[in-house]
Protein backbone atom coordinates (compact mmCIF):
# COMPACT_ATOMS: atom_id res chain seq x y z
CA UNK A 1 0.00 0.00 0.00
CA UNK A 2 1.54 3.30 -1.23
CA UNK A 3 0.48 6.86 -0.31
CA UNK A 4 -0.45 9.42 -3.07
CA UNK A 5 1.56 11.83 -4.24
CA UNK A 6 1.18 15.33 -3.57
CA UNK A 7 0.14 15.96 -7.40
CA UNK A 8 -2.28 13.17 -7.39
CA UNK A 9 -4.16 14.60 -4.66
CA UNK A 10 -3.92 18.02 -6.50
CA UNK A 11 -5.12 16.58 -9.52
CA UNK A 12 -8.41 14.99 -7.24
CA UNK A 13 -8.79 17.98 -5.65
CA UNK A 14 -8.95 20.32 -8.76
CA UNK A 15 -11.51 17.41 -10.06
CA UNK A 16 -13.81 18.35 -7.03
CA UNK A 17 -13.42 21.84 -7.31
CA UNK A 18 -14.34 22.42 -10.86
CA UNK A 19 -17.49 19.72 -9.96
CA UNK A 20 -18.45 22.17 -7.77
CA UNK A 21 -18.13 24.98 -9.96
CA UNK A 22 -20.12 22.94 -12.67
CA UNK A 23 -22.60 22.41 -9.74
CA UNK A 24 -23.17 25.83 -8.24
CA UNK A 25 -23.17 27.09 -12.23
CA UNK A 26 -26.02 24.35 -13.25
CA UNK A 27 -28.07 25.19 -9.88
CA UNK A 28 -28.25 28.71 -10.13
CA UNK A 29 -29.14 29.43 -13.91
CA UNK A 30 -32.23 26.54 -13.24
CA UNK A 31 -33.28 28.68 -10.39
CA UNK A 32 -33.38 31.96 -12.04
CA UNK A 33 -35.00 30.26 -15.51
CA UNK A 34 -37.73 28.09 -13.17
CA UNK A 35 -41.29 29.72 -13.46
CA UNK A 36 -41.19 30.62 -9.57
CA UNK A 37 -41.80 34.15 -8.34
CA UNK A 38 -39.46 34.76 -4.75
CA UNK A 39 -40.77 38.60 -5.40
CA UNK A 40 -44.67 37.70 -5.45
CA UNK A 41 -44.26 35.11 -2.59
CA UNK A 42 -42.54 37.94 -0.36
CA UNK A 43 -45.02 41.11 -1.29
CA UNK A 44 -48.08 38.83 -2.10
CA UNK A 45 -49.85 38.88 -5.22
CA UNK A 46 -52.10 41.78 -4.87
CA UNK A 47 -48.90 44.35 -4.24
CA UNK A 48 -48.90 47.26 -5.89
CA UNK A 49 -46.34 47.61 -8.60
CA UNK A 50 -44.09 50.05 -7.40
CA UNK A 51 -43.64 47.53 -4.45
CA UNK A 52 -43.16 44.87 -6.44
CA UNK A 53 -40.47 46.18 -8.60
CA UNK A 54 -38.38 47.44 -5.41
CA UNK A 55 -38.81 44.10 -4.15
CA UNK A 56 -37.48 42.73 -7.25
CA UNK A 57 -34.35 45.07 -7.50
CA UNK A 58 -33.69 44.61 -3.67
CA UNK A 59 -33.02 41.08 -4.37
CA UNK A 60 -31.02 42.05 -7.67
CA UNK A 61 -33.32 39.77 -9.72
CA UNK A 62 -33.65 43.05 -11.94
CA UNK A 63 -30.02 42.40 -13.00
CA UNK A 64 -28.43 40.49 -15.65
CA UNK A 65 -27.95 36.48 -14.78
CA UNK A 66 -24.29 36.77 -14.79
CA UNK A 67 -24.16 39.22 -12.67
CA UNK A 68 -26.75 38.38 -9.89
CA UNK A 69 -24.47 35.18 -10.35
CA UNK A 70 -21.21 36.80 -9.66
CA UNK A 71 -23.07 38.68 -6.59
CA UNK A 72 -24.47 35.10 -5.44
CA UNK A 73 -20.93 33.36 -5.63
CA UNK A 74 -19.16 36.47 -3.42
CA UNK A 75 -22.43 35.82 -0.65
CA UNK A 76 -21.50 32.07 -0.88
CA UNK A 77 -17.96 33.03 -0.29
CA UNK A 78 -18.97 34.52 3.20
CA UNK A 79 -20.90 31.84 3.77
CA UNK A 80 -24.48 33.67 2.88
CA UNK A 81 -26.73 32.00 0.78
CA UNK A 82 -29.24 34.92 1.59
CA UNK A 83 -32.54 34.94 3.33
CA UNK A 84 -35.33 32.28 2.93
CA UNK A 85 -38.89 33.56 2.60
CA UNK A 86 -40.13 30.20 4.47
CA UNK A 87 -38.67 31.47 7.62
CA UNK A 88 -37.62 34.86 7.44
CA UNK A 89 -33.91 33.50 8.93
CA UNK A 90 -30.98 33.56 6.64
CA UNK A 91 -30.69 30.71 4.98
CA UNK A 92 -27.29 29.29 6.39
CA UNK A 93 -28.74 29.24 9.68
CA UNK A 94 -31.51 27.21 8.64
CA UNK A 95 -29.14 24.56 6.60
CA UNK A 96 -27.31 24.20 10.33
CA UNK A 97 -30.62 22.99 11.76
CA UNK A 98 -31.78 21.27 9.05
CA UNK A 99 -29.05 19.74 7.45
CA UNK A 100 -27.82 17.61 11.08
CA UNK A 101 -31.08 15.94 11.27
CA UNK A 102 -30.81 14.21 7.64
CA UNK A 103 -27.31 13.45 8.04
CA UNK A 104 -28.03 11.69 11.30
CA UNK A 105 -31.05 9.97 9.80
CA UNK A 106 -28.70 8.70 6.35
CA UNK A 107 -25.57 7.94 8.97
CA UNK A 108 -27.93 5.43 10.75
CA UNK A 109 -29.53 4.58 7.97
CA UNK A 110 -26.33 3.83 6.23
CA UNK A 111 -24.98 1.65 9.15
CA UNK A 112 -27.67 -0.39 8.94
CA UNK A 113 -27.83 -1.10 5.58
CA UNK A 114 -24.06 -2.37 5.64
CA UNK A 115 -24.00 -4.41 8.83
CA UNK A 116 -26.99 -6.41 7.27
CA UNK A 117 -26.40 -6.05 3.33
CA UNK A 118 -23.03 -6.94 3.28
CA UNK A 119 -23.13 -10.02 5.21
CA UNK A 120 -26.20 -11.26 3.35
CA UNK A 121 -24.31 -10.44 0.13
CA UNK A 122 -21.76 -12.60 1.02
CA UNK A 123 -23.60 -15.46 2.11
CA UNK A 124 -25.70 -15.32 -0.71
CA UNK A 125 -22.62 -15.58 -3.19
CA UNK A 126 -20.90 -18.19 -0.79
CA UNK A 127 -24.54 -20.63 -0.60
CA UNK A 128 -25.21 -19.81 -4.24
CA UNK A 129 -28.84 -21.07 -5.34
CA UNK A 130 -29.23 -21.91 -1.82
CA UNK A 131 -32.20 -20.84 0.62
CA UNK A 132 -29.99 -18.28 1.66
CA UNK A 133 -29.05 -16.99 -1.87
CA UNK A 134 -32.69 -16.89 -3.07
CA UNK A 135 -33.46 -14.99 -0.06
CA UNK A 136 -31.64 -12.23 -0.56
CA UNK A 137 -32.28 -11.56 -4.10
CA UNK A 138 -35.73 -11.64 -2.90
CA UNK A 139 -35.18 -8.95 -0.64
CA UNK A 140 -33.37 -6.87 -3.08
CA UNK A 141 -35.76 -7.07 -5.95
CA UNK A 142 -38.40 -5.39 -3.33
CA UNK A 143 -36.11 -3.03 -2.28
CA UNK A 144 -35.69 -1.70 -5.42
CA UNK A 145 -39.77 -2.21 -6.56
CA UNK A 146 -41.64 -0.64 -4.03
CA UNK A 147 -41.58 3.00 -3.53
CA UNK A 148 -40.09 4.17 -0.24
CA UNK A 149 -43.21 6.31 1.18
CA UNK A 150 -45.58 3.04 0.74
CA UNK A 151 -43.05 1.67 3.19
CA UNK A 152 -43.24 4.15 5.11
CA UNK A 153 -46.49 4.68 6.00
CA UNK A 154 -47.22 0.71 5.90
CA UNK A 155 -44.75 1.07 8.76
CA UNK A 156 -46.25 3.53 10.78
CA UNK A 157 -49.75 2.07 10.28
CA UNK A 158 -47.93 -1.39 12.02
CA UNK A 159 -45.08 -0.42 14.08
CA UNK A 160 -46.84 2.75 15.54
CA UNK A 161 -50.61 2.76 15.50
CA UNK A 162 -51.06 -0.93 15.79
CA UNK A 163 -48.48 -2.39 17.77
CA UNK A 164 -46.62 0.95 19.77
CA UNK A 165 -43.12 -0.34 19.32
CA UNK A 166 -41.70 3.34 17.94
CA UNK A 167 -41.82 6.52 18.16
CA UNK A 168 -44.48 8.82 15.69
CA UNK A 169 -43.87 11.19 13.34
CA UNK A 170 -40.67 13.69 14.32
CA UNK A 171 -37.39 13.41 15.68
CA UNK A 172 -39.28 13.17 19.56
CA UNK A 173 -42.14 14.04 21.45
CA UNK A 174 -43.35 17.09 22.44
CA UNK A 175 -42.80 17.08 25.77
CA UNK A 176 -38.76 16.98 25.32
CA UNK A 177 -38.21 19.40 22.98
CA UNK A 178 -35.79 22.21 23.33
CA UNK A 179 -34.41 20.02 26.60
CA UNK A 180 -30.85 19.29 25.25
CA UNK A 181 -28.78 21.90 24.33
CA UNK A 182 -27.68 21.36 20.64
CA UNK A 183 -23.94 20.92 20.27
CA UNK A 184 -23.53 18.81 16.87
CA UNK A 185 -27.01 18.99 15.90
CA UNK A 186 -27.50 15.52 16.10
CA UNK A 187 -30.21 14.64 19.03
CA UNK A 188 -28.82 11.10 19.55
CA UNK A 189 -25.38 12.40 19.79
CA UNK A 190 -26.52 15.49 21.61
CA UNK A 191 -28.78 13.99 24.61
CA UNK A 192 -25.79 11.44 25.17
CA UNK A 193 -23.20 14.38 25.24
CA UNK A 194 -25.95 15.80 28.10
CA UNK A 195 -26.18 12.59 29.80
CA UNK A 196 -30.04 12.36 29.24
CA UNK A 197 -30.63 8.66 28.39
CA UNK A 198 -34.48 9.30 28.70
CA UNK A 199 -34.44 11.66 25.72
CA UNK A 200 -32.12 9.60 24.10
CA UNK A 201 -34.00 6.39 24.11
CA UNK A 202 -37.05 8.42 23.24
CA UNK A 203 -35.24 9.85 20.24
CA UNK A 204 -34.18 6.36 19.15
CA UNK A 205 -37.99 5.32 19.43
CA UNK A 206 -38.52 7.93 16.36
CA UNK A 207 -35.54 7.50 14.12
CA UNK A 208 -35.45 3.48 14.08
CA UNK A 209 -38.32 3.09 11.58
CA UNK A 210 -37.43 6.02 9.37
CA UNK A 211 -33.58 4.83 9.03
CA UNK A 212 -34.80 0.87 8.70
CA UNK A 213 -36.97 1.89 5.64
CA UNK A 214 -34.18 4.52 4.42
CA UNK A 215 -31.62 1.49 5.12
CA UNK A 216 -33.58 -0.97 3.07
CA UNK A 217 -33.49 1.00 0.04
CA UNK A 218 -29.71 1.25 0.07
CA UNK A 219 -28.83 -2.86 1.82
CA UNK A 220 -31.32 -4.25 -1.39
CA UNK A 221 -28.70 -2.30 -3.47
CA UNK A 222 -24.97 -3.21 -1.56
CA UNK A 223 -27.05 -6.59 -1.22
CA UNK A 224 -26.95 -7.29 -4.75
CA UNK A 225 -23.48 -5.30 -5.95
CA UNK A 226 -21.73 -7.75 -2.74
CA UNK A 227 -23.15 -10.66 -4.28
CA UNK A 228 -21.97 -10.01 -7.73
CA UNK A 229 -18.56 -8.96 -6.21
CA UNK A 230 -17.99 -11.83 -4.24
CA UNK A 231 -19.08 -14.27 -6.89
CA UNK A 232 -16.52 -13.04 -8.99
CA UNK A 233 -13.47 -13.54 -6.67
CA UNK A 234 -14.98 -16.88 -5.88
CA UNK A 235 -14.51 -18.37 -9.42
CA UNK A 236 -10.61 -16.98 -8.94
CA UNK A 237 -7.70 -19.38 -8.82
CA UNK A 238 -6.35 -18.25 -5.47
CA UNK A 239 -10.17 -19.61 -3.81
CA UNK A 240 -9.75 -22.38 -5.69
CA UNK A 241 -6.62 -23.07 -4.33
CA UNK A 242 -7.46 -21.99 -0.91
CA UNK A 243 -10.45 -24.27 -0.38
CA UNK A 244 -8.24 -27.07 -1.84
CA UNK A 245 -6.01 -26.68 1.26
CA UNK A 246 -9.15 -26.81 3.37
CA UNK A 247 -9.89 -22.99 4.43
CA UNK A 248 -13.54 -23.21 5.84
CA UNK A 249 -16.13 -20.65 4.21
CA UNK A 250 -15.22 -18.30 6.79
CA UNK A 251 -11.95 -18.27 6.21
CA UNK A 252 -12.31 -17.78 2.81
CA UNK A 253 -14.74 -14.92 3.04
CA UNK A 254 -12.35 -13.15 5.91
CA UNK A 255 -9.23 -13.89 4.46
CA UNK A 256 -9.26 -14.03 1.07
CA UNK A 257 -12.39 -12.26 -0.89
CA UNK A 258 -13.07 -9.40 2.04
CA UNK A 259 -9.63 -8.26 1.13
CA UNK A 260 -9.77 -7.95 -2.65
CA UNK A 261 -13.77 -6.66 -2.62
CA UNK A 262 -12.56 -3.54 0.15
CA UNK A 263 -12.09 -0.93 -2.93
CA UNK A 264 -15.08 -2.12 -4.87
CA UNK A 265 -17.36 -2.22 -1.45
CA UNK A 266 -16.14 1.38 -0.26
CA UNK A 267 -17.12 2.89 -3.67
CA UNK A 268 -20.81 1.26 -3.19
CA UNK A 269 -21.22 2.54 0.20
CA UNK A 270 -19.85 5.82 -0.69
CA UNK A 271 -22.60 6.53 -3.50
CA UNK A 272 -25.51 4.57 -1.06
CA UNK A 273 -24.49 7.19 1.56
CA UNK A 274 -25.01 9.93 -0.68
CA UNK A 275 -27.61 8.72 -2.06
CA UNK A 276 -29.43 8.33 0.80
CA UNK A 277 -28.46 12.26 1.87
CA UNK A 278 -30.09 13.18 -1.45
CA UNK A 279 -33.00 10.72 -1.38
CA UNK A 280 -34.50 11.31 1.73
CA UNK A 281 -37.10 13.58 0.88
CA UNK A 282 -39.52 11.52 1.03
CA UNK A 283 -38.90 9.71 3.63
CA UNK A 284 -38.62 13.03 5.92
CA UNK A 285 -41.94 14.15 4.68
CA UNK A 286 -43.73 10.72 5.39
CA UNK A 287 -42.23 11.31 8.89
CA UNK A 288 -42.26 14.93 9.06
CA UNK A 289 -38.83 14.77 9.49
CA UNK A 290 -37.55 18.07 10.24
CA UNK A 291 -34.31 17.77 7.69
CA UNK A 292 -32.80 19.45 4.78
CA UNK A 293 -35.18 17.36 2.44
CA UNK A 294 -38.45 18.61 3.99
CA UNK A 295 -36.89 21.83 3.74
CA UNK A 296 -36.37 22.32 0.50
CA UNK A 297 -39.67 20.81 -0.11
CA UNK A 298 -41.59 23.32 1.66
CA UNK A 299 -39.30 25.76 0.16
CA UNK A 300 -39.86 25.42 -3.82
CA UNK A 301 -43.43 24.85 -2.76
CA UNK A 302 -43.28 28.43 -2.16
CA UNK A 303 -40.77 29.52 -5.13
CA UNK A 304 -38.66 30.22 -2.02
CA UNK A 305 -35.03 29.30 -4.90
CA UNK A 306 -32.24 30.87 -1.94
CA UNK A 307 -33.04 28.36 0.39
CA UNK A 308 -34.14 25.23 -2.91
CA UNK A 309 -30.38 26.45 -4.37
CA UNK A 310 -28.42 26.18 -0.99
CA UNK A 311 -29.94 22.64 0.00
CA UNK A 312 -29.35 21.53 -3.88
CA UNK A 313 -25.63 22.68 -3.24
CA UNK A 314 -24.85 21.94 0.13
CA UNK A 315 -26.46 17.87 -0.42
CA UNK A 316 -24.48 17.76 -4.11
CA UNK A 317 -21.13 19.13 -2.12
CA UNK A 318 -21.69 16.39 0.07
CA UNK A 319 -22.34 14.11 -2.65
CA UNK A 320 -19.16 15.00 -4.22
CA UNK A 321 -16.65 14.75 -1.22
CA UNK A 322 -17.88 11.25 -0.57
CA UNK A 323 -17.38 10.41 -3.72
CA UNK A 324 -13.70 12.24 -3.66
CA UNK A 325 -13.05 10.36 -0.68
CA UNK A 326 -13.92 6.66 -2.25
CA UNK A 327 -11.58 7.83 -5.02
CA UNK A 328 -8.90 8.66 -2.67
CA UNK A 329 -8.84 5.62 -0.70
CA UNK A 330 -9.56 3.84 -3.82
CA UNK A 331 -6.16 4.76 -5.02
CA UNK A 332 -4.57 4.08 -1.67
CA UNK A 333 -6.23 0.32 -1.33
CA UNK A 334 -5.26 -0.41 -5.24
CA UNK A 335 -1.99 0.86 -6.68
CA UNK A 336 -3.10 -0.49 -10.40
CA UNK A 337 -5.87 2.60 -9.84
CA UNK A 338 -3.03 5.21 -9.51
CA UNK A 339 -1.21 3.57 -12.24
CA UNK A 340 -4.03 3.57 -14.82
CA UNK A 341 -4.07 7.37 -14.27
CA UNK A 342 -0.96 8.15 -15.13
Amino acid sequence: MKELTASELARRVLHLVVSLFILLTVTFVIGRVLPADPVGAIVGELADPAAYEAMRARLGLDLPIYRQFVIYLQGLFRGDFGQAILTGNSVASDMLQAFPATFELATLAIIISAVVGVPLGLAAALFRDSFVDKFARVVALVGHSIPVFWFGIVGLVIFYAALDWVGGPGRIDVFYEGMVEPVTGMLLVDSLLAGETEIFWNALSHIILPAAILAYMAMAYITRMTRSFTLEQLSQDYVIAARAKGAGPARTVTHHVLPNIAVQLITVLAISYGNLLEGAVVTEIVFSWPGIGQYMTNALMIGDMNAVLAATIIVGFVFMLLNFIADIAYAILDPRTREAAR
